[in-house]
């Protein structure tokens, strides 16, 4: 079957899709890789807040989907909207990679004494997410933040230039470049002088779905919603289905400074964390239980009751 993927041009975006390319020739397809331009690809001096709404780096994306132009979406599903096009629906989430966030630091700038950010007082830290800045705002006060955009290597390149003393990405993309950088594909991403600190997901609470691939087709699709489906991998569902399910209830996107983390305890239940920014105060909560949807709900009462009480 001839299959045509669409994805984001930035580095971690092409290993990706090229990742997915290779699995699905595996299975016996003949798949092209077609870039595409997305709106916040295209403004590179904002943070995401002041980009523009939910789904800014896969509308156009969709929207080749929608018209025929393209058969497989590739995104981080993380950049999904909770409600998407009635026309598309997700035909797989391969193998989730780590959920957490990373501090980059620069050699001369560690402070190993400084404890969970082991970075000196009034350090300049870059980052261009709302929850990202949240947090380190609560955690630590005393540190300095900078609008960072840019793909990972740009962004990793400002690190070592001094532009920041430290630098927070997804844990996920750096492995998928690694993964990548080791089938010959790209250059090794973490360059020499820079220490990678993965950060507690509980305390340092991730995007929902964060470290997760969404593959998107047409509803009306059956042929390529059953060629994708191979790369399904169902464990880790219910965990994106809860982080997602709080996402929609909370409401929040980009703009909004709000983190979702779920795991499987050890005895069965999902636990899930959240953690939310509002009126300059950082809310959290927990909440355990068997049903993604039950879960949510009660992480949501927990973090927001005023408004779970109206609703």
């Amino acid at each position: 079957m001839k299959l045509k993927i669409g994805t984001r041009g930035s580095a971690l975006a092409m290993a990706q899709a090229r990742d997915m390319q290779r699995r699905l020739t595996a299975l016996g397809h003949e798949v092209e890789t077609v870039e595409i331009k997305t709106s916040g690809d295209k403004d590179q001096k904002n943070a995401f807040a002041a980009v523009g709404a939910p789904g800014v780096f896969v509308r156009e994306i969709e929207n080749a989907l929608m018209e025929g132009r393209i058969d497989v979406a590739v995104h981080c599903y993380k950049d999904l909207p909770s409600v998407g096009p009635r026309e598309l629906v997700i035909a797989a989430m391969p193998d989730r990679a780590s959920q957490s966030d990373s501090l980059f630091v620069r050699e001369d700038t560690l402070v190993e004494s400084a404890g969970f950010l082991p970075l000196a007082a009034g350090a300049r830290v870059g980052s261009a997410s709302a929850r990202r800045v949240a947090l380190l705002r609560h955690e630590r006060p005393d540190l300095q933040t900078g609008l960072l955009r840019g793909n990972v290597p740009t962004r990793l390149a400002k690190l070592l230039a001094g532009d920041h003393d430290a630098i927070l990405l997804a844990s996920a993309g750096l492995q998928r470049l690694a993964a990548s950088a080791e089938r010959g594909e790209n250059e090794s991403p973490i360059p020499p002088g820079v220490i990678q600190i993965e950060l507690d997901p509980q305390r340092f609470v991730p995007a929902p779905s964060q470290g997760a691939l969404a593959l998107q087709v047409r509803a009306d699709d059956a042929a390529t919603h059953e060629a994708v489906s191979a790369l399904d991998r169902p464990d880790g569902h219910d965990e994106v289905r809860a982080e997602r399910e709080l996402l929609a209830l909370v409401e929040a996107g980009c703009q909004v400074p709000f983190g979702a983390w779920c795991r499987r305890a050890a005895s069965g239940e999902l636990e899930l964390f959240a953690a939310l920014e509002r009126d300059g105060a950082l809310r959290r909560a927990e909440a355990r239980g068997s049903d993604p949807r039950s879960v949510a709900r009660s992480a949501f009462e927990a973090l927001l009751p005023e408004e779970a009480a109206r609703r």
